[in-house]
């Protein structure tokens, strides 16, 4: 009868361990993901912004990408376009540099579930709301009016193969700071 009393309280000692260390794991791996996505995240909206303050004017654009006239980091007499593109399909953000001085190619974000570039302008419309919407079709428009990017993207990563509070939304607006007013 003893034997069969410490068996019993053995076999819920063990049950309890083995709960708490599935239970740990999970909370481990959702931090491990949150953290992950936070620093992608970061880098990503850095690297942007960065583009887009010192981008000379944005020469085309659509909601899933963006062309920036950029001067050359190596040459600044020289011009060149830096290209942010969105592919849903395997949930990328990859940027391309193509400059006089060279081409680079790198993914920026990856395991994103959406991602949308609309452009504005830095005057404010008479209710005092920044001017957003521009139409994204017209190139000739954009490049002489569009003075602000803004940008949003929802990136989500798996925990044991299913996607559980994961996300992480960014969004930004940034100005263009070497073009005209």
């Amino acid at each position: 009868m003893e034997m069969v009393l410490a068996m019993g309280i053995a076999a819920l000692l063990v049950l309890t361990v083995c709960s708490f260390s599935i239970y740990s794991s999970r909370s481990f791996a959702a931090i491990s993901n949150y953290a992950e996505l936070d620093t992608a995240n970061r880098l990503a909206m850095d690297t942007l912004t960065t583009d887009v303050r010192q981008a000379n004017y944005v020469y085309s654009a659509s909601s899933n990408h963006i062309v920036l006239s950029s001067p050359d980091p190596h040459d600044l007499s020289r011009n060149g376009y830096i290209t942010y593109a969105y592919n849903p399909d395997a949930g990328t953000l990859v940027r391309l540099a193509n400059f006089p001085s060279g081409i680079a190619r790198s993914v920026v974000l990856s395991g994103c579930d959406r991602l949308e570039f609309a452009l504005g302008q830095r005057n404010f419309t008479t209710n005092g709301v920044p001017y957003k919407g521009m139409p994204l079709a017209s190139p000739g428009v954009i490049q002489r009016t569009a003075k602000v990017v803004d940008v949003s993207w929802l990136c989500s990563r798996k925990i044991f193969g299913v996607k559980i509070n994961t996300e992480s939304v960014q969004t930004a607006r940034v100005v263009i700071r070497k073009q005209e007013p």
